[in-house]
């Protein structure tokens, strides 16, 4: 899996700051696409550990798989992190 693309864009509610990170990944090889398969499932439910920052929501956005002329998946995703404490 490689990092393709990363956007931090700030966010803020009235009791809230924080960002909202978008991400491109992409899983290049049989193996990797299996890995990003996994990590699409898993994602909704993960719980992260970062410290200072609250995930407050993680949703994948778009993936677009394609087997020719090798294997791969391409994945973006949208996390918002709050400000914690």
């Amino acid at each position: 899996m490689r990092i393709a693309s990363h956007r931090e864009t700030a966010w803020a509610s009235i009791t809230f700051a924080g960002a909202r990170h978008r991400l491109e990944l992409l899983f290049d090889g049989v193996e990797a696409v299996a890995a990003g398969e996994n990590f699409i499932a898993a994602l909704p439910d993960h719980e992260f550990d970062i410290r200072g920052q609250l995930v407050a929501d993680a949703a994948v956005i778009e993936a677009d798989h394609r087997l020719l002329p090798k294997p791969r998946l391409a994945v973006a995703v949208e996390l918002l992190l709050l400000e914690d404490g």
